[in-house]
């Protein structure tokens, strides 16, 4: 197939309809990257080349595809404990603290679900008598795709690597075997996890309010603008006291808030 190339005007129309539906900001040296994971969004649809797929786009019935373009433009990287000084804060400053048998916590931008099943365990782990504990803990994302993941919680060994063997033997079932070694996540860390779609650009239905809000590498895509208006929402959602764990490439230096500084990465309200 023909190489498509994508020029600058489609660049630009591009990049504004993300930066509209979903905030991210695409800046010039994204270019040949949007140029190269797009093209496989054309190829796909049967499509010649991006005019024809900026029509398909604006046409207004295709929500579908509107989704996959924009999940086509961020990086799902993801890990069990990825960041593991966040859950040794959890673990040893902030669940000893709780007076109340009742935490709710929001994962934002929780992609393929290792971010909120890896709170759960730690809860699971640092909580006795868990059982008479009231705990809901709010997983989101914007792409369906990854939520769907996320759901049915079934991953490859390869992906437990930072899972110590005592935990995978504890909270997960290995469901398959061939061609590669496949496990689930036990019910016992499922049933703590509500998982549902949200653009976080748009309303949010939940009310709150939050001990604990995860949104890590979720705001590396957005502009300075951007991250204020997202962190003062937050703040909105928090208790008292409540704390905001944001990625550890990111900061809110430069963005307005009400924050207090804990430590790299945490913020308390």
């Amino acid at each position: 197939m023909t190489p498509v190339k994508l020029e600058k005007e489609q660049f630009e129309r591009i990049s504004q309809l993300v930066y509209h539906l979903a905030g991210i900001h695409l800046h010039a040296g994204k270019q040949e990257l949007v140029n190269a994971r797009l093209t496989k969004r054309l190829r796909a649809l049967g499509l010649k080349n991006f005019d024809a797929y900026m029509e398909y786009l604006e046409s207004g019935s295709h929500q579908g595809e509107l989704v996959a373009m924009i999940e086509a433009m961020t990086t799902n990287k993801t890990s069990f404990f990825r960041e593991s000084q966040h859950f040794d804060y959890l673990r040893e400053r902030i669940l000893p603290e709780l007076k109340a048998r009742r935490i709710r916590i929001w994962s934002a931008g929780c992609s393929s679900g290792e971010e909120p099943y890896s709170i759960a365990i730690v809860l699971n782990e640092a909580i006795q008598n868990i059982s008479l504990w009231d705990i809901s803990i709010l997983a989101t994302d914007l792409s369906t795709r990854m939520l769907a993941r996320a759901r049915k919680g079934v991953y490859e060994i390869n992906q437990l690597r930072e899972v110590p063997a005592v935990l995978v033997s504890k909270y997960f079932t290995c469901v398959e075997t061939n061609p590669v070694r496949r496990y689930q996540v036990n019910e016992s860390i499922r049933r703590h996890v509500h998982f549902a779609r949200l653009n976080l650009m748009e309303a949010w239905p939940m009310r709150g309010p939050f001990d604990l809000i995860f949104c890590r590498n979720v705001m590396i895509y957005f502009d300075k603008p951007t991250q204020g208006r997202l962190v003062n929402r937050f703040w909105k959602l928090l208790k008292p006291g409540g704390y905001l764990f944001v990625g550890h490439s990111e900061s809110l230096t430069g963005s307005p808030h009400k924050f207090r500084y804990v430590q790299p990465a945490i913020y308390m309200k």
